[in-house]
C-alpha cells in the first residue's frame, strides 16, 4: 500500500519506520525535509520525504500524528482527499497534559472529520505511546489498540495494519467514540507520568 505520514515527530516517524519494514511504500510528509532525522527516514527501503501535501496525494491511506494546535492548519493545507483513507492518531491534549481541548460533545476525530471533507476517517494510534507502536508485544500478549469510524471498509483497513504491527485490534464502533477513546489516551498519559512509565498499554481480556 502507498502511506503517507503527516507529522515527523515520534508517533509519525515510527510508524511509518514499522511500515515501510512491511514493504508498504512510505512518503514522509514534513515542514523540514533538510532535518537529520528526515535524512535518516529518507534512507529506509520504500520511504521517502516529501511535503505533507505530496504525501497525502500520492497515498491511498494518510497516517495524521501532528501536533493538536497544528493539525487544522496541516488537513486543510492537504489538499482534496476525497476517497482517501486518514487514520488519525492525534490527541486534543491540552499543553499541561491535565485535560483534552475539546469536550464531551465533541472530539478531535469528528473534528478531523470535518476538516478533511470526503475523507474515511479511522481514530487509531492514540491511546497508547510511541514506544509502544515500536514493540507492542507485552510478555507474549498483544497490546489492544482500539480504533473507531463511520467507514467500515476503512476500518478493516486500519484493523489489519495494525493487526500486522502485532497489535490486538478491537472495534470501538462509530467515529463519536473518539470522544472516549481520547479520553483513554488522556488516561494513558497520566498512568505513564504519574509513576508507572511509558512502558504501558491497555489489555482488553475476554471470556
Amino acid at each position: 500500500m502507498k502511506i503517507g505520514i503527516v507529522g515527523s515527530g515520534n508517533v509519525g516517524a515510527t510508524l511509518g519506520r514499522r511500515f515501510a519494514q512491511l514493504g508498504h511504500s512510505v512518503a514522509f510528509g514534513t515542514r523540514r525535509p533538510e532535518s537529520a532525522e528526515m535524512a535518516e527516514l529518507a534512507r529506509l527501503p520504500h520511504s521517502r520525504v516529501v511535503s505533507q501535501a505530496e504525501a497525502a496525494q500520492a497515498s491511498e491511506i494518510i497516517v495524521l500524528a501532528t501536533p493538536w494546535p497544528a493539525t487544522r492548519e496541516a488537513v486543510q493545507g492537504l489538499g482534496n482527499l476525497a476517497g482517501k483513507i486518514l487514520l488519525d492518531c492525534t490527541n486534543p491534549l491540552r499543553p499541561s497534559l491535565d485535560g483534552l481541548e475539546v469536550g464531551n460533545n465533541s472530539s478531535g476525530g469528528e473534528m478531523v472529520a470535518q476538516w478533511a471533507a470526503g475523507a474515511r476517517v479511522v481514530k487509531i494510534f492514540n491511546s497508547i505511546g510511541s514506544n509502544v507502536m515500536q514493540n507492542p508485544d507485552f510478555n507474549g500478549q498483544p497490546a489492544t489498540l482500539f480504533y473507531c469510524g463511520d467507514d467500515a471498509a476503512a476500518k478493516d483497513t486500519a484493523r489489519n495494519l495494525a493487526a500486522a504491527l502485532g497489535f490486538d485490534p478491537v472495534d470501538a464502533g462509530p467515529i463519536r467514540q473518539a470522544r472516549v477513546l481520547e479520553a483513554l489516551a488522556l488516561l494513558w498519559v497520566s498512568l505513564a507520568y504519574s509513576g508507572l512509565g511509558r512502558d504501558i498499554a491497555f489489555r482488553l481480556v475476554r471470556r
